[in-house]
């Protein structure tokens, strides 16, 4: 069974594709990219135009090659209202993000959309948009420190009490993950 992630920003030229690079790195490590599907998409559609995506911005791609981390050929997509039923869970970076991926999808009736930093020990916080290039390093350490890997078990299925931030401390008690956890089962 994969789990289908989907990070989502404003433009996703900088906020969502580094958290999706990240991400994709710790589950790498972890040895459990094969039971994911991570992507990031866009809720504006400022950065497409006629169909092709702009590249990811490059004072972030040159942040995430800092710490070893490509983006490859990443381009924008914006989030299309067939997405929902696609994927998982859609982790907001602020809270018109998560506003505008509601209209986009018009309503969340299954509680898939959720802010990024709910994972964390600062839920409801944003992660802020960097807003000029000098500021990505402190949006790529906020990305990192988030760093949520669900470690999934031999049955294939996430537990609670088996959420880990990349500081390897537990959050199984909080109330937030355990409903999150609950749309990855």
């Amino acid at each position: 069974m994969q789990h289908r992630l989907m990070f989502v920003c404003l433009g996703n030229i900088c906020r969502s594709p580094m958290a999706e690079y990240i991400f994709k790195d710790l589950i790498e490590k972890e040895g459990l990219a094969d039971r994911f599907v991570v992507a990031s998409a866009a809720t504006s559609d400022e950065n497409v135009f006629r169909g092709v995506g702009a590249p990811v911005y490059p004072p972030a791609q040159r942040e995430l090659k800092k710490h070893g981390l490509s983006c490859g050929e990443k381009r924008a997509v914006q989030l299309r209202r067939s997405d929902y039923g696609a994927f998982d869970l859609f982790l907001c970076m602020d809270d018109s993000n998560v506003r505008n991926t509601a209209r986009i999808f018009g309503g969340d009736p299954d509680g898939k959309i959720k802010k990024l930093l709910d994972f964390t020990d600062t839920p409801g916080d944003d992660v802020d948009d960097p807003g000029r290039a000098e500021h990505l390093s402190n949006t790529f350490s906020a990305l990192l420190e988030m760093g949520v890997i669900p470690v999934v078990n031999e049955n294939d299925s996430v537990s609670s009490a088996e959420i880990e931030t990349g500081h390897n401390k537990t959050l199984g008690d909080n109330d937030t993950l355990s409903a999150i956890v609950a749309k990855l089962c």
